[in-house]
């Protein structure tokens, strides 16, 4: 079902600093306690246990940071922290791990060794982790957390009309499980907001945050830009969305692909290997001026822009120009 695949790297691999880029991922899944997979980061990334309650655990490895693993309950995780030698918690916490997934936070790793993530997968796949098919009701999920190259307003607009562009496309690239297309949590942009987003000319960073908390003043989006933008202005950011779950943080919050971890040659790279398409899109201005102007011109009275047509339109034009 699935082929092999390496890490693609974007055409910009360093940021304005002069650092080489960093990029994050969350795996959520099932069939796997908070302990095993918490034993299974240990050895696979010969780690050190630097905290434990019954709801998380952090991992620490020298050479790449601290690896967090948690049951996604917050009523656990808050039972967890206050009451921490409680038996029964550790019993709740097995028994949780059969509703709720558990989640592995990956730091941020440069993008030279995220091939280091790749035995991790497999010993959890071998171990009896389930993904996105497992359940009819839960839209587990792989999470990239990808750094920008520089945090300034000529970047971020790149790299928002890439996405917007791409953003149909993507759900037929990753084959977005029926599922997680229905929950709320992957909502795609407002076409409003695409039009709005394509028609402006080099807008400053007062403009993007106007334009972009109008339309998308919520974390439940495939593309969450809440943490990067808080990162740039926090107050303004929480004077319209008050969510304690918004982490300033200078990356892209994409949520879109599936996790389909118990699947044989499966792997981050996949993931990954689909969002660099935006990657390589935010890099080509011209590309994202001639494509912006034919979405708007696409947009048919009373009925905007057909997404069939647009989502076919785009597939050919990537294979045309060797970026997919």
């Amino acid at each position: 079902m699935y082929q092999t695949q390496s890490f693609r790297s974007p055409s910009c691999t360093m940021t304005s600093k002069g650092a080489e880029r960093k990029v994050g991922f969350e795996l959520e899944f099932s069939g796997l306690t908070l302990q095993q997979t918490t034993e299974i980061v240990r050895k696979t990334l010969d780690g050190t246990l630097e905290h434990q309650t019954a709801a998380q655990t952090v991992i620490h490895c020298a050479d790449l940071g601290a690896f967090n693993i948690e049951l996604d309950w917050n009523y656990l995780k808050e039972k967890a922290a206050s009451d921490k030698d409680q038996p029964w918690l550790e019993l709740l916490s097995d028994a949780a791990s059969l509703l709720v997934p558990v989640e592995v936070v990956c730091p941020p790793i440069v993008l030279s060794q995220l091939d280091r993530l790749d035995q991790l997968v497999v010993q959890l796949r071998h171990a009896g982790a389930i993904g996105t098919e497992e359940s009819m009701i839960a839209a587990y999920g792989v999470h990239i957390n990808s750094e920008i190259p520089s945090l300034d307003a000529a970047t971020l607009f790149d790299y928002l009309r890439a996405f917007s562009l791409l953003q149909w496309w993507l759900v037929e690239a990753h084959a977005v499980n029926t599922t997680r297309k229905i929950s709320p949590y992957i909502d795609l942009y407002p076409e409003k907001y695409i039009k709005q987003l394509l028609s402006r000319d080099h807008p400053d960073m007062e403009m993007i945050f106007s334009d972009y908390l109008e339309h998308n003043a919520s974390r439940n989006r495939a593309l969450d830009l809440l943490p990067l933008l808080a990162e740039i202005d926090e107050d303004r950011v929480r004077r319209c969305i008050d969510d304690p779950k918004i982490k300033a943080r200078p990356t892209f919050h994409y949520r879109m692909p599936n996790c389909n971890i118990e699947h044989e040659n499966w792997s981050l790279a996949l993931s990954w290997n689909t969002w660099w398409v935006v990657e390589q899109l935010a890099s080509q201005p011209d590309y994202l001026n001639e494509l912006s102007a034919a979405f708007l011109a696409a947009e048919q009275p009373l009925m905007g822009v057909s997404r069939k047509l647009w989502t076919e339109y785009i597939d050919q034009w990537l294979k045309n120009h060797a970026l997919a």
